[in-house]
């Protein structure tokens, strides 16, 4: 029996290599990380990132009042989605502000929509965005082998919407 494959086949087929001879001479090293010390003093340090665990601090938030909303990625959407509702219904608020900071920016801005839908067009939008500094620690795994613990800067991007009543403002 004999198939028909829907692709041509050529006998002129030629496998490329997977490595030139140059290529495989040259030694592989893994991948260090340079870091500052935690002290600030602007000397960089060839960390090897086996010897460190990351620990992530948590991001400093903007001041907590009672319309502020700060999403999370870990509550449930629809937990998150009544919390506003029911802070611009019955909270006696004309106005709240949601808050977004990395992955959580995506469910953010749907329940800003969301809120927006669920009303018929009655709340606005208003959307700011920000970047955030962020500082982890990285501490060693033996203390008595490894160096001092460090801190490593990063950025994340935020988001800021307030959802009002347009005639609240």
């Amino acid at each position: 029996m004999c198939s028909i494959s829907p692709f041509p086949v050529s006998d002129s087929l030629v496998m490329a290599e997977p490595r030139s001879l140059i290529s495989a001479s040259i030694p592989q090293t893994p991948p260090g990380i340079i870091m500052p010390p935690a002290d600030g003093s602007g000397t960089g340090v060839m960390m090897d990132p086996i010897e460190y665990t990351l620990r992530k601090r948590l991001p400093r938030k903007l001041p907590k009042r009672r319309n502020d909303v700060y999403v999370n990625m870990k509550t449930d959407f629809r937990a998150q989605l009544a919390r506003c509702q029911k802070l611009l219904e019955g909270g006696g608020h004309g106005e709240i502000r949601v808050h977004g900071l990395g992955l959580a920016i995506n469910r953010a801005i749907n329940i800003a929509l969301q809120l927006q839908a669920s009303s018929q067009g009655a709340l606005q939008l208003e959307a700011n965005t920000s970047t955030v500094e962020l500082l982890d620690d990285m501490e060693p795994e033996d203390p008595d082998e490894a160096g001092e613990p460090m801190a490593r800067s990063r950025n994340n991007s935020a988001i800021h919407i307030k959802v009002f009543y347009p005639d609240s403002q």
